[in-house]
């Protein structure tokens, strides 16, 4: 993004970084942070604050805190009266260490949106009244090239951020008790994602996600983890039988007991499938009819978190 059109700027701030934001923050603003993560980076953090005091310390609006140790994470929190809220953890890094990046938080009423390398990343609601932020502070290993305030553009990533269409998938049940079957709408079509956030249970064997067609038994992709052998099952159920199975993976991305999400996006040969962030596998469509796929279905060993197309 340009940074020409940026009614508050600073320019190569010295990390920590505590700059005062000019009027606070309005609805349909956006604060840009441009910079680099460095090579030796365990973590760093953003932060919008009301006001600047360290004794008692001021309460944090938002806090967005990357980690890249261990299972690497984005943790989003608040901090009111000095205590810390309930985090909010997304398994996804979008940055990398030694990588340069661009950070967009998009202001609205209600919540904050960022993106990050002009990809959406994560929604946070507002925990605080938007009107006591007056403050940005910047700290860990990072370094800053820009850091400003400008109004987004229509045809800024923030802007695309504002009409992204992100739609809740819901069970006949109207909740997300396993076994969960949910209703696509008009079907899926290339460039539609689906996300599941779940917990596998503690003494998880199994679990399946299946993408269906509301007509008839056909599968068009079945996602199939079995825990005890460490194996993901992939396969399609098409005219009363099962196809050809596919198994090869690089490495197993689950474990009982344990939090996941998984993305499974429709591309025109393939669907491409993510768990925690990092790429898993493709599996080429079988049904080429990709508006018949209109249900997704989850069954096993899980507990539902969260099911949403976009």
């Amino acid at each position: 993004m340009s940074t020409s059109n940026l009614r508050q700027t600073f320019l190569k701030p010295v990390i920590p970084f505590a700059g005062t934001l000019l009027g606070g923050l309005v609805p349909g603003e956006m604060v840009l942070i441009q910079g680099s993560v460095l090579s030796d980076a365990d973590r760093f953090q953003v932060d919008f604050t009301c006001g600047s005091s360290v004794k008692p310390r001021a309460d944090v609006a938002f806090h967005f805190n990357p980690r890249f140790l261990r299972s690497p994470c984005i943790v989003c929190n608040s901090l009111q009266r000095e205590r810390w809220g309930r985090e909010q953890i997304l398994y996804q890094m979008p940055f990398t260490t030694g990588g340069a990046f661009e950070l967009i938080v998009l202001i609205l009423k209600d919540k904050f949106k960022v993106a990050v390398n002009g990809v959406h990343v994560l929604e946070y609601k507002h925990r605080q009244e938007l009107e006591r932020v007056d403050t940005l502070r910047v700290s860990g290993k990072v370094r800053l090239e820009v850091v400003g305030v400008a109004a987004p553009s229509t045809s800024s990533p923030a802007a695309s951020l504002t009409n992204q269409e992100t739609n809740p998938v819901f069970s006949s049940t109207g909740n997300l008790s396993v076994p969960f079957r949910g209703d696509l709408g008009n079907g899926l079509r290339v460039g539609r994602s689906i996300t599941i956030k779940a917990e596998t249970n503690h003494n998880a064997h199994s679990f399946c996600v299946n993408l269906r067609t509301s007509s008839g038994s056909d599968i068009a992709l079945h996602l199939n983890p079995r825990l005890k052998r460490r194996t993901f099952v992939r396969n399609s159920f098409l005219s009363e039988s099962w196809g050809p199975e596919e198994k090869k993976l690089d490495l197993f991305p689950f474990a009982a007991g344990q939090y996941f999400e998984m993305i499974i996006r429709c591309e025109p040969q393939q669907f491409r499938v993510a768990v925690n962030g990092l790429h898993q596998l493709d599996y080429k469509h079988r049904v080429q009819d990709l508006s018949a796929i209109n249900q997704v279905e989850v069954q096993g060993d899980v507990t539902l978190l969260d099911v949403k197309m976009f």
